[in-house]
């Protein structure tokens, strides 16, 4: 297994980037940090030196001119400084941490932001590094700065005590130094090592979590328990567990070999050193202090190379997971924006898709191939099709969420290019296919349609009236301030767990059509399977107030139901990513067309239906 490298320029880079983010998030701690990894570096070299003085004025009466309490005060001082310096570095370090936290995560929120369109949200690749990088982004920047505070600890006590050895003997110090050299070595190595498993092991961790979301989590709980699945799926988990457990084993079982023979190692030069101490002292040539400073010195050089080579590895892990961190930092725009963008006028004319050709990737065939179609203003124009036709991508397409390949879309004449997305955003209205429910209140959820509407009740109630939901919300416990979930509680719904609703599909589809009510003044309205979660009778009622909420407006709505449609202005057919048919419903129904097809199949349908005994 060998472990994942970053090039010396990218690894300074990151570097750089992590400490100045440390600094800039908490200068005040992480200066105080450094001064308390000094003062924890010489600590121990102080605690040395004072018993050797100690000692000395006890057996021999050599030493300073320093009174013997004096002595004792300070070493008392020192040893009781020592003690409390771990805690007050883990208090600093959780302030530190908290505090890039915040800093990190609204860097990050802020790149993803910029990211106008959909492109890299929906690229796999993408994904992946910014879920790493929501989960491990924080702890590059507090990790390589925690460990290079303690790197720089256990430079100053390896340092000091090499020095004492060295003025000691300098026949041990080099004895010790060079014993340690081994110790580096092995430890890099078993650093790169565990740095090459915990990458390697993100593909078992993401399965494990994906088996466990399964047997916990709300979404697949019906289908789990109604087809037995919860031994199949907790089988499945273990099996990633247990492929988890091995590689990790067979690393722990490497270094407890490694630190075996280390060990062994360590201790066969300390016991020499202890032998040439102790008989240099029978002779006369060293004091009771000397072999105290010794056997503190030893053990205290060894343990803090080998926990120098520990923080080396962690700076490297550090700098890898920081890596996840800056490639979504760095993630250039998906959309052009334009260095001076024109302003999003009033639609007049309408909108047109002229050979408009697109598809995801290069890998990926052409959904769109050489669209050629007229939004006029003010009229509704119904597109229909197969699943897999492209008409969620031309939707992606008219809200600016992707640029085609080729061809053009234009605002009364404008290449939608020319505008800034987010400007023209503000002239658009949807209701997507794939809304989304919102562990919010009931007035929240309407309210994310326009946020300016958050504290406007009567509008967002304007909206639930026109979209057939206000009077089962008013009905709620705690009305429109009632959250939507079960999940967890808020507010004044945090001891009252019967205040947390769960709606219905139906109910939920209402919520998402009070949203594009709410932009119903929008020059372009589009309504994406508007009534697909309603039942029959509910259907016919939402379309009836559709119908009021588009005339005289622009709307695109797209629909299965070709029932839904038929009053449209116009209608248009897409068929593998092209138009197939265009016009009026009775018109396309004398065509007998693939439309005329479709619509009598579904017409045959509720006949069969409604002729069906009960």
């Amino acid at each position: 297994m060998t472990g994942p490298r970053l090039s010396p320029r990218r690894a300074a880079r990151h570097a750089r980037q992590a400490v100045g983010l440390t600094w800039r998030a908490a200068p005040g701690g992480t200066f105080a940090d450094l001064l308390l990894a000094v003062v924890g570096g010489l600590a121990p070299v102080l605690v040395a030196a004072l018993t050797k003085l100690v000692l000395d004025k006890l057996t021999t009466g050599r030493g300073p001119a320093v009174p013997l309490a004096v002595l004792g005060v300070g070493l008392a001082v020192v040893a009781a400084t020592s003690v409390l310096l771990p805690h007050l570095r883990r208090y600093v370090e959780a302030e530190r941490t908290r505090a890039v936290s915040r800093l990190v995560r609204a860097h990050l929120y802020a790149a993803v932001q910029r990211l106008g369109g959909l492109a890299r949200l929906e690229d796999p690749a993408f994904q992946d590094r910014l879920q790493a990088a929501q989960q491990t982004g924080h702890l590059g920047p507090v990790q390589l700065t925690g460990s290079a505070l303690a790197g720089v600890q256990s430079v100053i006590v390896a340092v000091g005590f090499l020095g004492v050895l060295l003025v000691l003997s300098p026949v041990v110090g080099l004895l010790v130094l060079v014993a340690a050299l081994p110790t580096l070595w092995m430890q890099l190595r078993l650093n790169r090592a565990r740095a090459a498993m915990i990458l390697h092991l993100e593909h078992f961790q993401r399965r494990d979590l994906f088996f466990a979301q399964l047997l916990v989590g709300l979404p697949a709980a019906k289908e789990v328990r109604l087809f037995g699945l919860g031994r199949f799926f907790g089988d499945r988990m273990l099996d990633e567990l247990r492929g988890m457990h091995r590689v990790e084993q067979r690393l722990d079982r490497r270094e407890v070999r490694a630190q075996a023979l280390l060990g062994l190692l360590g201790a066969g030069v300390a016991g020499a050193g202890v032998v040439y101490v102790v008989t240099r002292a029978a002779a006369g040539g060293l004091t009771p202090g000397d072999v105290a400073v010794y056997l503190a010195a030893v053990p205290g050089v060894q343990g803090a190379l080998g926990s120098l080579v520990g923080q080396l590895g962690a700076i490297h892990q550090a700098l890898l997971l920081f890596d996840h961190y800056d490639e979504v930092i760095r993630a250039e725009p998906d959309l052009p924006v334009p260095a001076a963008p024109r302003p999003v006028p009033p639609l007049r004319r309408g909108i047109e898709l002229r050979d408009v050709w697109f598809r995801y990737s290069p890998e990926h065939p052409w959904v769109l191939r050489g669209v050629d179609l007229v939004l006029p203003a003010g009229s509704t124009t119904a597109l229909v099709g197969l699943n897999g036709a492209g008409k969620s991508t031309l939707v992606k397409l008219l809200c600016r969420f992707y640029d085609p390949q080729r061809g053009s879309i234009s605002w009364d004449g404008v290449d939608l290019r020319e505008f800034d997305p987010a400007a023209l955003r503000e002239r658009l209205g949807a209701v997507f296919q794939d809304f989304m429910p919102y562990d919010l209140s009931a007035g929240e959820n309407i309210a994310v349609g326009d946020l300016a509407a958050r504290d406007d009740r009567a509008r967002l109630r304007a909206a639930a009236r026109h979209a057939g939901i206000d009077d089962a919300l008013t009905a709620l416990p705690r009305g429109y301030d009632t959250l939507l979930t079960r999940i967890f509680f808020d507010g004044p719904d945090r001891d009252d767990p019967r205040a947390g609703v769960v709606l219905s599909g139906g109910q939920w589809q209402r919520i998402a059509l009070a949203r594009g009510f709410l932009r119903a003044d929008r020059d372009l309205l589009v309504l994406d399977e508007p009534s697909s979660g309603l039942d029959a009778e509910a259907e016919h009622d939402l379309h009836a107030r559709l119908r009021r909420l588009r005339a005289g407006r622009t709307s695109l709505l797209i629909s299965h139901r070709l029932n839904a449609v038929r009053d449209a202005d116009s209608i248009v057919v897409l068929a593998d990513g092209r138009i197939a048919e265009h016009g009026g419903h009775d018109e396309l129904l004398a065509a007998g067309g693939g439309y005329a097809r479709l619509f009598t199949l579904q017409a045959r349908g509720y006949r069969e239906q409604s002729a069906t005994p009960a």
